[in-house]
């Protein structure tokens, strides 16, 4: 039996439906291998990340181009660097801060996507005398992999990809929408305020469904430092982020790392209002709930617990550098500067330059939502993305 997709869906292609399948059954063996039961996180690791199956490991067109308009129908999601190219500009501006402050010349960015935020961090780096800079990129998907090598050939052996973390690295480390694609666990407190953990096993037509069972002692643990006991509340926490920037305070030796994506402070992220928590999935540019419907085509992401991320910075001997809004730290870097540059005597083309830029500057649309943290080690000057507003203190 098919579970149902949520209204609005768009309609999927044969060859689309076959691999959703594909991967379906790939998810059942793992849950009837874990003896009926699969925690979320590795539910969702297996759902985005299964060789040749998940769905960031497939085929898929993830990122559309939003000047393609035919594009966007079969990709899922549009991030910033691919919405205009003064977002890149920008970031290269302070990135080219941390590394004339450590004496470094090499930028690593996890999940580069279509290569657009590299294309457009190197060209500014060259732009700002930074020509010597190589481009290190940690890409889990072989197909965008090859997206990328063919939009960044003109950079010959300046970029190159590794295919595990560094064992040491020292230099400006670029992460935009990675943690939140990062597989979360899901908790509900029970009537009677004991937390559980929220898996999924199979229904009586072999479908997905939710099952709850008490929390290891870890995650109960992690949960009461956390939050209050909330009757019925159901939320996500990230652990596996935490451990990839823990593990971030072995191999960044110098430098910083600045992590964009959208989420909140703790205060915020487990207010009692935001009681079915913040998971949210990606089809064909088309938002909803529902996980299981069509695995291995859809997105699955959590808001980033952004309090959580400083604290496993600080637990791993790093500094906290900064944290603020998209909007703010883009306007503290350079990007009002960068549009003053443009020519306004063609009344279209600014008009085309602009109107991204205020997507992704206003508090209605990415401004608020998304935020920047920054988190390294030997840095001592201020980062001028965070000269004005920052909110370290709302942490």
């Amino acid at each position: 039996m098919q579970r149902p997709a949520p209204a609005n869906l768009p309609p999927l292609d044969p060859a689309s439906l076959e691999h959703s399948a594909a991967a379906a059954d790939h998810l059942r063996a793992a849950i009837r291998a874990a003896s009926g039961w699969l925690p979320f996180d590795h539910w969702m690791a297996e759902a985005l990340y299964a060789p040749g199956l998940g769905y960031y490991a497939a085929g898929n067109v993830k990122l559309a181009d939003p000047a393609d308009a035919a594009a966007l129908p079969a990709g899922d999601f549009v991030t910033a660097p691919q919405l205009t190219p003064l977002f890149a500009r920008t970031l290269a501006r302070q990135a080219a801060d941390v590394l004339a402050q450590t004496g470094t010349s090499a930028v690593l960015e996890f999940g580069a996507g279509t290569g657009a935020l590299a294309e457009g961090v190197l060209r500014e780096l060259d732009a700002l005398g930074q020509a010597h800079t190589d481009y290190l990129i940690l890409e889990v998907s072989a197909d965008l992999r090859a997206v990328q090598a063919k939009r960044l050939a003109p950079f010959g052996a300046r970029v190159r990809w590794l295919d595990a973390l560094p064992t040491s690295f020292s230099g400006c480390v670029l992460a935009n929408e990675v943690l939140d694609a990062m597989p979360v666990s899901l908790f509900r407190w029970s009537e009677d305020a004991m937390p559980l953990e929220r898996g999924v096993a199979l229904g009586a037509h072999d479908e997905f469904v939710w099952e709850d069972r008490p929390a290891s002692p870890a995650l109960a643990a992690a949960l009461a430092e956390r939050m209050p006991a909330l009757p019925g509340y159901v939320s996500e926490i990230n652990l596996q982020a935490e451990a990839w920037i823990g593990a971030m305070g072995g191999w960044l030796e110098r430098g910083a790392a600045l992590l964009i994506d959208y989420g909140f402070p703790r205060s915020e992220y487990y207010h009692p209002q935001r009681a079915g928590g913040t998971l949210m999935c990606h089809l064909r540019h088309h938002a909803h709930g529902d996980p299981f419907t069509a695995p291995g085509l859809q997105d699955i992401t959590a808001h980033v617990d952004f309090t959580a991320m400083a604290d496993a910075a600080q637990a791993a001997g790093l500094q906290v550098l900064g944290y603020t809004s998209q909007a703010r730290f883009l306007m503290n870097a350079g990007l009002m500067e960068l549009l003053a540059q443009l020519d306004p005597s063609d009344a279209a083309a600014y008009a085309r330059a602009v109107a991204p830029v205020q997507k992704l500057l206003s508090e209605a649309e990415m401004g608020e939502l998304f935020k920047v943290l920054a988190v390294g080690r030997g840095i001592t000057a201020p980062l001028r993305g965070f000269a004005r507003g920052d909110r370290l203190g709302k942490l």
